[in-house]
């Protein structure tokens, strides 16, 4: 197991060159595996409400729903860095309940830095987060939070307009303590220009290779998520199929009954089964 990974290794592997591995995790096994395997973050996200919850959106997650979520990917984690989202409206109405809200995540969850969707609008809560020792990760492009705004999942900064508020968003989250961006659905020359002009690493989903690191849904990358698969996914693995080929193949041995065998019960002696006639 290598060095624990933290804000400054984040730092370090933009200055070295060393490409950021980021998997997303929402339970202890799942996160135990990413872990062992050798990934550098594992982030909590609020795509929990799809993947794991069943919502058509991330719009329906709480507080408490991401601090269950983060506890139980903390508990599984040794040298990964554990990054929580925040939900929808938890850090929309107060600089005070952004605090407490991203509080409750690093003290309750265990979680290591926070990640907040968005740009200028949010500027006095993140230089808030950073005052108060919490790492926070910004998060531009496409912001599933804001999909009603955008009127769907869209590809973000094809524009002319559009591409110079997130270069300048970029650098204003820098400017006020970000360690790290995430940029989703962004197009690969964009993101290629902001993770140049910026001293801090660009983590990309839907980016291009120009970014400092990638991120993924582990889900969609091992096949386990089918309601949607995004173009920016590379499946590596086939495991939902798997699954099903696994189940199917369990209940048909339960009803041939070469499931369970003698190797699979436990004996008790015989003279005590005599008793019981």
């Amino acid at each position: 197991m290598g060095k624990k990974f933290t804000v400054s290794s984040f730092l370090k592997s933009k200055k070295e060159g060393h490409k950021i591995s980021m998997l997303t995790a929402y339970d202890y096994s799942t996160a135990k595996l990413l872990d062992e395997a050798g990934v550098d973050s594992i982030l909590v996200g609020d795509s929990v409400g799809m993947v794991v919850l069943g919502y058509e959106n991330t719009l329906k997650v709480t507080v408490d729903d991401m601090v269950h979520h983060i506890k139980a990917v903390s508990r599984g984690v040794n040298r990964a860095m554990v990054i929580g989202d925040m939900p929808f409206l938890s850090y929309h109405v107060s600089i005070e309940e952004t605090i407490k809200n991203a509080g409750r995540l690093i003290q309750e969850g265990s979680a290591h830095a926070v990640k907040l969707e968005g740009g200028r609008d949010i500027i006095d809560r993140v230089k808030a987060l950073v005052k108060a020792q919490i790492p926070v990760v910004g998060h531009l492009g496409l912001t599933p939070q804001s999909v009603n705004v955008f009127g769907g999942f869209k590809v973000q900064g094809k524009s002319e307009e559009s591409a110079k508020k997130i270069i300048e968003d970029a650098l204003l989250l820098q400017e006020a303590g970000v360690f790290a961006i995430v940029l989703e659905c962004v197009p690969e020359k964009l993101s290629k220009i902001i993770s140049e002009r910026l001293h801090i690493p660009t983590i990309g989903i839907g980016a291009g290779k120009y970014c400092d690191g990638q991120v993924l849904v582990t889900q969609d990358m091992v096949g386990m998520y089918s309601d949607f698969t995004p173009k920016f996914v590379k499946k590596y693995a086939n495991i939902g199929e798997d699954m099903k080929s696994s189940v199917k193949s369990y209940i048909k041995e339960i009803n041939e009954g070469s499931f369970p065998e003698e190797k699979h019960g436990f004996t008790i002696d015989e003279a005590i089964i005599n008793k019981l006639d």
